[in-house]
């Protein structure tokens, strides 16, 4: 599968954004400017390969994830209907917060979003997406929501995708009934 430089850097973003980090913060770790970390989000670039190691290291994740843009080069087993993967998962729970970002947080839209998650799950979850623990907990919810509606994840993809060793745990234990382990 040929690296597809565009698919790569909303990965990068996406895993960056996640670790809440800043393209500075990033560029500074890497010893790169910010502006190559920027180049290589936009997918006009991408990160030199004596690079990778200590990127995937800042990001949390694999090579492999990074070059392959988040998704899993295998097929899922046949009783799943599509692969996921974690960054997708931090990805989605991040489109709350730029909903806000973009439509303002007096939008309908965005009220509509956040009330109907809070009601659904009885939670605040602006609050709740302040807090790195408890972030996690609702990127680990969508994970094991998307396995019951047929999803698969890799189990490394699942060990090495969150920050906190308890949502790794809680997502096997749950996951266990529908054949990831």
């Amino acid at each position: 599968m040929p690296v597809d430089p565009i698919k790569v850097g909303r990965h990068i973003s996406a895993l960056r954004k996640s670790c809440e980090l800043t393209q500075n913060q990033l560029g500074d770790r890497l010893h790169v400017s910010f502006q190559a970390v920027s180049k290589w989000e936009r997918g006009e670039t991408l990160p030199d390969t004596m690079l990778l190691p200590d990127l995937a290291a800042a990001l949390s994740t694999t090579v492999d994830n990074i070059l392959n843009g988040g998704e899993r080069p295998v097929k899922p087993p046949e009783q799943y209907t599509r692969t996921a993967t974690i960054a997708q998962m931090r990805e989605g729970i991040a489109c709350f917060e730029r909903i806000g970002e973009l439509l303002g947080k007096g939008s309908f839209f965005y009220q509509g979003a956040i009330g109907g998650a809070n009601l659904k799950m009885n939670i605040d979850l602006e609050e709740y997406l302040q807090d790195s623990y408890t972030r996690e907990a609702m990127i680990s919810e969508a994970a094991i929501q998307a396995v019951m509606d047929g999803a698969y994840f890799d189990p490394e993809d699942i060990r090495t995708g969150f920050m906190h060793q308890h949502w790794v745990d809680m997502f096997f234990e749950q996951s266990k009934k529908y054949g990831i382990e």
